[in-house]
């Protein structure tokens, strides 16, 4: 069994439902999940909107492979509402799931890279990760998230956690319409 960390981030609806329902269909189509980290609070990062992000990191064991998770992910993001995206840049999202890691796997491919390329440079995936793999060691930069974090520029968009009244627990999962 493979471990990956997949981050999850919403910034538009019901944003703890769609986190809630998002780790249902992960622990339905990928895997068995074994952690999860706290719900998070940041502003948007790489693009303006005055709509707040909720985003956290879960830990799955998996048999499938990169593709098919990336395949997976992406269908998951459909099926809770996001939208195709209609260029490269970043924008407010219904929700969004990243493959952080795959073990130690370092791939370069067309369609994906492992680790991702920019979680070591955003503290809303490195603080839900390192609540629950503080000792993660970085693949390529050799470096435990907990020191990745102080590597992360002070001037970053704000990220804390949420009290506990906003957290997953009180989500309660609806069937689409």
């Amino acid at each position: 069994m493979k471990k990956v960390y997949l981050a999850l981030g919403t910034n538009l609806g019901e944003k703890a439902f769609n986190l809630l329902q998002a780790v249902i269909y992960i622990t339905e189509e990928i895997g068995k999940l074994t952690a999860s980290s706290s719900v998070y609070k940041s502003e948007p990062w790489g693009f303006e909107s005055i709509n707040e992000f909720l985003n956290m990191v879960v830990c799955v064991e998996t048999n499938l492979s990169t593709e098919e998770i990336l395949s997976i992910t992406q269908s998951i993001e459909k099926k809770i509402g996001r939208k195709e995206k209609t260029n490269r840049t970043y924008q407010d999202r219904i929700i969004d799931i990243d493959i952080i890691v795959y073990d130690d796997l370092i791939l370069n491919s067309d369609k994906l890279t492992i680790p991702h390329p920019l979680f070591h440079e955003r503290q809303f995936v490195l603080k839900p990760m390192s609540e629950i793999a503080p000792e993660f060691v970085h693949p390529v930069l050799h470096k435990k998230v907990s020191e990745l974090i102080s590597f992360t520029s002070n001037e970053q968009t704000f990220v804390h956690k949420q009290p506990k009244h906003t957290s997953l627990r009180g989500a309660k999962r609806r069937s689409n319409p």
